[in-house]
């Protein structure tokens, strides 16, 4: 995975990403947002933005900036807010979430929802959200994780060398990550069909 094939793959899903994905991901998108629990005025970073489909689930009295790498699935974004009149969404950003342009401690809470396994350094991703987010603010992560399951685990290692490709790691374990990035986890919960994802709350630490 790298910046250059992470494009390439989005860039293709671009048209087509909403009819794919958007309902098979939404219940997580409605359950990540009840639980931010924004507060009027908090800043709300969303990692890996995409064409925007849970920026309407967001408060009017929230302040939402979303960024993406891929500028295709960033102008779906914009259209969504424009056509839907979204006043919440303070702004959409092309953006590499490794090395992001915003000071230290910039946001209340910082959401990532499937991007950790498509992010080429995922670990750099994760310090640069703690970075940007507030001490004692929250980060969610929302991913697939490779099932402990012997058949789908086995399976999802055999479809790892078509990751870049895909736009996305298929064999990247829920444990290992945890342990790299030192993460302090409130809470790990199944979402989305079949309980297939989880849902990751953490707070940064001080």
């Amino acid at each position: 995975m790298n910046p250059a094939s992470i494009k390439s793959a989005y860039k293709r899903y671009a048209p087509v990403y909403d009819a794919v994905f958007g309902a098979i991901f939404h219940p997580a998108r409605e359950t990540i947002v009840q639980a931010l629990d924004a507060r009027p005025g908090e800043r709300v970073l969303e990692v890996g933005v995409g064409t925007g489909l849970s920026l309407s689930l967001y408060p009017q009295w929230a302040r939402v900036v979303g960024i993406d790498l891929c500028k295709e699935m960033l102008d779906k974004a914009r259209g969504r807010v424009a056509s839907e009149h979204l006043s919440q969404v303070e702004g959409l950003l092309e953006m590499d979430a490794e090395d992001m342009q915003f000071a230290d401690a910039s946001f209340d809470k910082v959401v990532a929802m499937y991007v950790v396994s498509v992010a080429a350094n995922p670990l750099k991703l994760v310090e640069e959200m703690r970075r940007v987010c507030k001490p004692g603010g929250d980060i969610f992560i929302v991913n697939h994780f490779r099932s402990n399951g012997p058949v789908m685990g086995s399976l999802e290692g055999l479809l790892s060398p078509l990751s870049k490709l895909a736009g996305f790691r298929t064999n990247m374990e829920l444990d290992n990550f945890l342990r790299a990035t030192g993460l302090e986890v409130l809470e790990v919960s199944n979402t989305n069909m079949f309980g297939y994802w989880k849902m990751i709350r953490c707070r940064n630490a001080a």
